[in-house]
């Protein structure tokens, strides 16, 4: 983090909400100079050392940065874990050889991390644990194979309960704690602590996971001669997606993004996106979907190679195979899926949505629009009365005949027709939502009527009884 701001010369830190403090998370040297510490109260350590500079932590941000950090350092050794939460293990087991030895490997990584900016703590032993307690509590920027007895009892990874109770006997260090005997302190402090004591002096080992490979979700086909022809595109297409696909459907997982990369042989690439509507694996449906990609291909003089990446991956959705009629429904969604993929490829998949319903009174509230790749149909279609098929802004109409009261007009003209009520029904009344402003339901009140007229329209008109006035807002089947 320090690397954000590199010209703070004086104490800085990173504050962390715990609970219902704000603490410090992580400090520099002017900063513990100053006697503060990690885990005081942001309050105490600003009415303490007043000059102090402080930044919100990115807890997500130094997870990533770790976990970069641990991929970066196995070019030191294949065996490399994660110290949650500021640091990482190495296993240099059979590969301290390649590079002078440990000491000078050790060398060798603190000016690798110096040179990206990064001031660390290295710890070298025999075990994990000694480690970790050599590289947190050492002195100097790394120890090799230093003594333990002189350092606290917190650099045995206990929680500090424990480590308080061990001061209170008297017990400050490791070797004033090797010294005592076993059962007293199991009795009292329970096995954890024997067994951080033996992790730590190598009588008990301690298992290093490294960092899971991330999957590679791509496959490539490299040509002995240039090809030029879109079916024998197709053709290696189709190759590509059957492995790519089994490597999916492996791990339960679909595309929903997929870029095919067609390498010439001036060594210029084309580019053929797909973007799916649904996670798929099944490659008869989605060979199919690159025809369109496919023929626009120019070949040039040939092309020697052809990559297939699956960019975004979803988890693919577990299926129920033994109720009666599912075959079916699958078909038709899939049948649905691809007719949205393929529209979606020409004008977007964003611009192809559906309605889904919203908790509103409100005609023009009622629904919300949707991107039908990123939302799941739902129920709940009710209304207390038949709603139009047709809605739009309200439009005044023109009452030629004025009834008493508030009943429809007997003939209007609406769209520069001339219209004549035949059969009125309502009124059904609906109330603006006060704590929304919404220019269009400012006359107050509506009284809802459904028109049958003569001429064949089925209207939706509605009446202001604060502010008299006629509107069309709906028309039925």
């Amino acid at each position: 983090m320090l690397r954000r701001w590199p010209a703070e010369p004086g104490p800085f830190a990173l504050i962390a909400r715990a609970g219902n403090t704000d603490r410090l998370h992580c400090l520099n040297a002017p900063a513990e100079a100053a006697g503060l510490a990690r885990g005081m109260a942001a309050a105490d350590a600003r009415a303490l050392c007043p000059g102090l500079i402080t930044r919100p932590a990115a807890p997500e941000a130094e997870a990533r940065f770790l976990a970069m950090l641990a991929r970066w350092a196995t070019r030191w050794c294949p065996w490399v874990g994660l110290e949650a939460p500021d640091g990482i293990v190495l296993d240099l087991t059979g590969a301290a050889h390649l590079h002078g030895g440990e000491a000078a490997t050790l060398d060798r990584l603190r000016a690798s991390l110096a040179r990206g900016g990064i001031t660390a703590r290295l710890g070298l032993a025999g075990s994990r644990g000694a480690a970790w307690a050599l590289a947190h509590y050492g002195t100097g920027t790394d120890v090799a194979d230093g003594p333990l007895a002189p350092l606290p009892v917190e650099a045995l990874r206990i929680d500090p309960d424990t480590a308080a109770g061990l001061r209170r006997m008297g017990l400050e260090t490791l070797g004033q704690l090797m010294a005592q005997p076993r059962a007293p302190l199991a009795r009292r402090f329970g096995p954890a602590l024997i067994t951080r004591l033996d992790q730590a002096t190598g009588d008990r080992g301690e298992q290093i996971s490294p960092l899971a490979e991330p999957p590679h979700d791509a496959v490539r086909l490299t040509l002995p001669e240039p090809i030029g022809l879109t079916d024998d595109l197709r053709g290696l297409t189709a190759r590509l997606l059957e492995r790519l696909c089994a490597r999916l459907a492996a791990r339960e997982a679909g595309a929903r993004s997929l870029r095919l990369t067609l390498r010439r042989v001036d060594q210029s690439d084309t580019e053929v996106e797909l973007r799916l509507a649904s996670p798929m694996v099944d490659p008869a449906r989605i060979l199919p979907l690159f025809d369109r990609g496919i023929d626009a291909v120019d070949s040039g003089f040939g092309i020697d190679q052809l990559r297939l990446q699956a960019t975004l991956v979803e988890p693919m959705p577990p299926r129920q195979l033994t109720q009666r009629g599912a075959g079916q429904n699958r078909a038709r969604s899939a049948a649905l899926d691809d007719l949205v993929t393929r529209i979606g490829n020409r004008i977007g998949l964003e611009n192809v949505q559906r309605l889904l319903p919203a908790d509103s009174h409100i005609p023009e509230r009622a629904f919300l629009r949707a991107p039908f790749a990123w939302s799941e149909p739902a129920g709940g279609w009710s209304a207390p009365r038949p709603r139009p098929l047709r809605l739009f802004p309200p439009e005044p109409i023109e009452a030629a005949t004025r009834e008493p009261g508030p009943h429809p007009p007997h003939r209007f003209r609406w769209r520069r027709m001339r219209l004549t009520t035949l059969r009125a029904t309502g009124p059904e009344r609906i109330a603006p939502e006060w704590w929304l402003d919404d220019p269009d339901w400012r006359r107050g009140l509506r009284d809802y009527w459904r028109i049958e007229t003569r001429e064949g329209r089925r209207l939706w008109l509605y009446f202001t009884p604060q502010d008299p006035g006629w509107f069309a807002q709906g028309e039925f089947a």
